[in-house]
């Protein structure tokens, strides 16, 4: 797909309301490149991408090819968050039965430093399971669908951060911050200050890596949830790679 002219621009269906999708559909539409911007819809004021942009979901796998096929897209960029499951499932399976090319941009994991102590945990569960060992006072930053997964933990104390309220089951002993990154290392010391770990999904990027840096130097152990396997697909790490990719369909 060389760079088209606005008279034939190409479509390209760009799934996911993260920071590289944001910056991919900018780079894409500089270069006239037709992008449509899908967001979950799960956040209630989402940080909008340059371009068209639809919000919600296309009703599971048959949805979403449907709507590959009706909108005439050319290419699918999956730059969902590295913890959206499902879209990353239907994404793969529409695109091999429209038989559209489907790139996934997955920005890379985070690293451990010398200085970190970093615990792993396979899923929610298992970090449920591991979390009593490491402290009593908890800092939650896995996101609010994954709050009743610590439910039942009702002898630690949670300081929970997440963007918009959560819905019950909440752990009885908690408190609530709602706020949007990115954030600073120096807020992130001091709430940091009053917790004895933090618990937190394998996010990559630094929108939220300023915790990881505060833990670091306050010493405070971090329990990290690793990504969930997503399906085979060609992939890149950076926007420049997938502006690349797309250019070249």
């Amino acid at each position: 797909m060389t760079a088209p002219g606005p008279e034939h621009s190409a479509k390209v269906l760009l799934l996911g309301g993260t920071g590289e999708a944001r910056k991919l559909a900018e780079e894409l539409v500089a270069r006239e490149v037709g992008v449509v911007s899908s967001l979950a819809g799960r956040v209630a004021r989402p940080r909008l991408p340059v371009g068209e942009v639809r919000v919600g979901g296309f009703g599971g796998v048959d949805g979403l090819a449907a709507w590959i096929r009706e909108n005439d897209v050319q290419a699918v960029v999956d730059a969902t968050h590295p913890f959206a499951e499902r879209i990353g499932a239907n994404a793969a399976k529409a695109a091999e039965l429209t038989g559209t090319p489907l790139l996934r941009l997955a920005r890379p994991g985070w690293q451990p430093g010398p200085q970190d102590v970093w615990h792993w945990a396979d899923d929610l569960a298992d970090a449920a399971r591991k979390l009593p060992d490491l402290g009593k006072r908890v800092f939650l930053t896995s996101g609010r669908q994954g709050l009743p997964a610590f439910a039942h933990l009702d002898d630690l104390w949670f300081l929970i951060r997440c963007v918009d309220p959560p819905e019950p089951p909440l752990p009885r002993n908690h408190e609530l911050i709602l706020a949007r990154g990115p954030y600073e290392v120096a807020a992130e010391r001091e709430l940091l200050d009053r917790v004895d770990v933090l618990v937190t999904k394998d996010s990559g990027g630094t929108q939220t890596s300023a915790k990881l840096t505060a833990a670091r130097e306050l010493g405070r152990p971090v329990l990290l949830i690793s990504r969930p396997k997503r399906p085979e697909t060609e992939t890149a790490a950076t926007v420049p790679e997938a502006v690349e990719w797309v250019l070249n369909r």
